[in-house]
């Protein structure tokens, strides 16, 4: 995966105003932006959703960003009142952004809405099947009868994505938990402290993330 990959699914309103401030400054660190989401939160929170291209996010990287992000944050203030900034994990029920992340996660189980209906239909929840022209793969479970169990949705038309929490995808999450756990342990971590979207439960998980006081 690349680090430049476009999202497809992407902010509006303030959220999108702090993405196209942040989005820049994580790259430069060499991070990815998944998700920014403002809401009422402790006061007032800007919440920010990273990861590496692998996929992978540590505490460190979180405070990094969020060391970095800070005074960017500060100098053009999109945010026209006191915040809370908080950088975090996708979490394992994440936010599908790219396009990769339907490949990347395809056999697992996400719902997606499109914009605009397909055959009558905006909402799907299923199997995700991977990538195929410009359209992901969604196989729904129990489909009514007289209804297609296997749906490929236009990537332009998805609004919102995200997997859903099952024991194979937590099952997943500890796998390749365990595997940077074996890879760091025989000197091949890229930083000595690398943990996966296995070792943080949720994006609010208080040691998957790193905040500061505006």
């Amino acid at each position: 995966m690349t680090r430049h990959e476009p999202r497809i699914i992407t902010e509006t309103g303030l959220d999108a105003r702090v993405a196209a401030i942040a989005e820049p400054v994580i790259e430069d660190l060499g991070y990815r932006l998944v998700r920014v989401k403002c809401s009422g939160r402790n006061g007032f929170t800007v919440q920010i959703m990273a990861e590496r291209p692998d996929g992978t996010i540590s505490v460190d990287d979180c405070e990094a960003i969020s060391r970095n992000l800070s005074p960017v944050l500060d100098a053009d203030d999109p945010v026209e009142r006191a915040y809370h900034l908080e950088v975090s994990s996708p979490g394992i029920d994440r936010p599908l952004v790219r396009a990769s992340d339907f490949d990347r996660w395809a056999g697992h189980v996400a719902k997606v809405e499109l914009e605009r209906p397909l055959d009558g239909r905006k909402r799907f929840r299923g199997h995700l099947l991977g990538l195929k022209d410009e359209t992901a793969g969604i196989k729904i479970d129990d489909p009514a009868e007289g209804v297609p169990d296997t749906w490929w949705l236009p990537l332009g038309d998805i609004a919102e994505a995200r997997l859903v929490l099952t024991d194979e995808l937590v099952a997943a999450s500890l796998k390749a938990g365990k595997k940077a756990l074996a890879a760091l342990q025989a000197g091949d971590g890229a930083d000595g402290d690398e943990i996966s979207d296995g070792d943080i439960a949720d994006g609010d998980a208080e040691d998957g993330r790193a905040g500061t006081r505006h």
